[in-house]
């Protein structure tokens, strides 16, 4: 037992303390060294004058300059040595252990935090590679070092399968090779990876063995061999060979190596259905179209839908006065099929974002208080109002008819349950979302499309109401420094980049004293709001999962301030986790988390990203981890369309981690969304396969 703890763990202390006496003994030996160095270069040394060898006068000096070197005996016999005082061996000791201390609180960090494959008795070389594998560079065992779209030196005319690369002279070139795949496997995530680019002579590291988009494949490069030349086939490569004045052209088209989830957890799937299946006078439309739509979605074991309960539609008119006609045919033509469903407590407006096809605003009633009273909206600096969602400063001011924001919604949860309770007793509504800010998100609205703001600028606060400026007031007098109640005014526009600002740059007024007391009110103030809100939810859907939605913004997060996030309200600078604090809130409350940034990664937009210093897969692992570490379930949703096996594989790699040894994953996944689009035959195909990994079945071998 004790052996194999010693394997697993390295090297013990007694070997940490023969290490410090060998380093000890090596410094007392540097002397010796010196001395015989000097001894050898000075014993004779010539030159060449007209062809003669010449004695020279200055390295005699030197040689009676070292003759009268003093040398000291050491005890024992041991030869000329430099003895050294016990005192600075000790010293020497202490040093190194605190260098070593310091080294493994560096790598733990590492590897905790950062998820970095080090090695026990891991030195600076390990983590040097570690890094610059990270930021995109392919490093070979022997340190040779280049960026992953390049090729080391040497490389870049290499052939496949042949010795000898013989040009269209007839002349024979030097014989160049490839590095083996050994010494490629840290750029390469997967075989394929490696042979697909193998093939073509370049090394350009994937993340996923999905990470072939349609750009990649129109981009796929030729070989050309002499006629007679045989060209070695390759199992994950599929391709065709043309002649071309007696050469040969290969025409390289990658395979995919798919992963097998069969016998994986079973992850239910919901589809989105269309923004506008109820109309403002929450009548259903197309009542036959829909049944259709959702017999074919039975068809393929779908667990159910997802519809969004609109504000607006349901308490248009007058407060406290429900109309939910439409949804009741809803969700009675669901139960019939024997789906469930996830319903959303839809508190926006929708119209004028991403996707959105039908425009349904705030119930007439609020905008008619938003004429009087414009400060129930978010405002930015410049005082530009933001219908889209009630203030989260009125949360707790009664200036909706007598009534706070929260009792509002608190009374729209309790009418809906109360009407649908029949729904929860049978258990077809399995979840109750609640949304929290625009779009259903948990985020303020920082990034308005109608204010001009245009990807991937970073946004603007939204807190110049006059409810949020007094909270902040309040904030700043407790503090003690009441010149703080203002918003920053040196953040930038809506299109800003943060180096463009003095607020977000590095070394920016954010991370000074008053950058971080606002930015600590910022975003406690969102926290507040889904505190409050989830609370009253959690009463009123007792016996029923809830959860809350929540964005992913990805853009400048590789930047030191991720400025993008902190007008959001997420303050996760690089000194802080800003969703450690989310997450306990959801956690306090039993609430899931709902997160739409997972399958943003596919996407082919390394350039974009590139420019807007974006990384999607870290706040990805980001948040999940957050999550997960308070056991907060996490749900997910696509947030662009996707049709192909490529991106329903990376939202499958997404939802069943392969690598994670507790084996958690997504406690569901909801489709975006119904339509003509995906219903048709060979988009239907790969959904319907796409289904049956999720349940974890079987499903067909890809090229069978």
């Amino acid at each position: 037992m004790a052996s194999e703890m010693h394997k697993l763990i390295g090297a013990s202390e007694e070997d940490d303390e023969e290490e410090m006496e060998m380093d000890v003994k090596e410094e007392d030996d540097d002397d010796e060294d010196r001395r015989k160095h000097a001894a050898a270069s000075a014993s004779v040394m010539v030159g060449f004058d007209g062809g003669m060898p010449t004695s020279s006068s200055n390295n005699n000096h030197q040689f009676q300059e070292l003759q009268q070197v003093q040398e000291v005996s050491t005890p024992g016999g041991g030869g000329a040595r430099r003895c050294r005082p016990l005192e600075e061996k000790e010293r020497t000791k202490l040093r190194e252990r605190h260098r070593r201390a310091i080294t493994a609180k560096i790598l733990a960090g590492l590897r905790r935090h950062g998820n970095y494959n080090l090695r026990v008795r891991a030195d600076i070389n390990d983590v040097i590679a570690a890094l610059a594998r990270e930021a995109g560079w392919v490093v070979l065992p022997d340190g040779t070092t280049f960026p992953s779209r390049s090729q080391p030196q040497g490389s870049r005319h290499a052939v496949v399968n042949s010795t000898v690369a013989t040009s269209s002279s007839g002349h024979a070139a030097p014989q160049q090779t490839l590095p083996s795949l050994k010494a490629c496997a840290a750029g390469y995530q997967s075989s394929v990876d490696f042979n697909a680019n193998r093939m073509k002579g370049v090394y350009m590291p994937c993340s996923s063995p999905y990470d072939i988009s349609t750009s990649a494949r129109s981009q796929t490069s030729t070989m050309v061999g002499d006629g007679g030349e045989q060209t070695e086939s390759h199992p994950h490569i599929v391709g065709s060979i043309d002649p071309i004045d007696d050469k040969q052209v290969v025409d390289i088209s990658p395979k995919l190596s798919e992963r097998d989830f069969s016998g994986t957890p079973y992850i239910p799937v919901y589809v989105m259905l269309p923004l506008g299946v109820v109309n403002m006078k929450c009548e259903l439309v197309d009542p036959d179209g829909l049944l259709k739509q959702l017999r074919v979605l039975k068809s393929v074991n779908v667990d159910g839908v997802s519809v969004d309960c609109w504000w607006g539609i349901v308490e248009a008119h007058a407060p406290q006065e429900y109309n939910w006609n439409g949804y009741k045919r809803l969700f009675q033509m669901v139960r019939e099929l024997k789906l469930k469903l996830q319903v959303m407590m839809s508190f926006h407006e929708c119209g004028g974002n991403v996707g959105d096809d039908v425009c349904i605003p705030l119930p007439h009633w609020v905008a008619e208080i938003g004429r009087n009273n414009p400060d129930i909206f978010f405002t930015d600096r410049e005082g530009r109002r933001n219908p889209e969602c009630l203030s989260w400063g009125i949360d707790k001011e009664r200036v909706l008819r007598g009534r706070t924001a929260v009792e509002v919604y608190f009374d729209y949860m309790r009418s809906f349950r109360i009407e649908f309770n029949e729904f929860f007793e049978e258990g077809i509504i399995s979840m109750i979302q609640v949304g929290l800010g625009p779009c259903g998100e948990l985020r303020y609205p920082s990034c308005p499309v109608k204010h001009g703001w245009r990807y991937p600028g970073i946004g603007e606060f939204q807190c110049y109401d006059q409810y949020l400026l007094k909270s902040l007031r309040k904030a700043a007098e407790e503090r003690g420094h009441s010149f703080w109640a203002r918003g920053p005014d040196n953040a930038g526009s809506y299109n800003s980049r943060p180096h463009e600002t003095g607020f977000f740059c590095d070394g920016g007024d954010y991370d000074g004293f008053y950058g971080r007391f606002f930015l600590n009110w910022y975003s406690k103030v969102l926290v507040d709001h889904g505190d409050r809100v989830l609370c009253l939810a959690k009463l009123a859907f007792e016996g029923t999962c809830i959860a809350t939605k929540l964005s992913g913004i990805h853009w400048w997060y590789k930047t030191a301030s991720h400025a993008a996030e902190l007008t959001a309200g997420f303050y996760n600078s690089c000194n802080r986790d800003g969703y450690a604090a989310i997450m306990s809130m959801l956690s306090k409350h039993g609430a899931a988390l709902n997160f739409t940034c997972a399958e943003l990664h596919m996407l082919n937009h390394h350039e974009d990203f590139q420019e807007a210093l974006a990384d999607p897969e870290g706040l990805v692992w980001q948040v999940l981890n957050a999550a997960w570490d308070v056991c907060v379930p996490v749900a997910n949703e696509n947030s662009l369309p996707c049709h192909d096996q490529v991106s329903y594989n990376k939202i499958l790699d997404d939802a069943k981690p392969s690598s994670d040894p507790d084996r958690r994953h997504f406690s569901s996944f909801t489709y975006l969304r119904v339509s003509p689009h995906l219903m048709e035959r060979h988009n239907f195909v790969e959904f319907e396969h796409f289904v049956k990994k999720m349940h974890g079945e079987a499903t067909r071998v890809q090229g069978a």
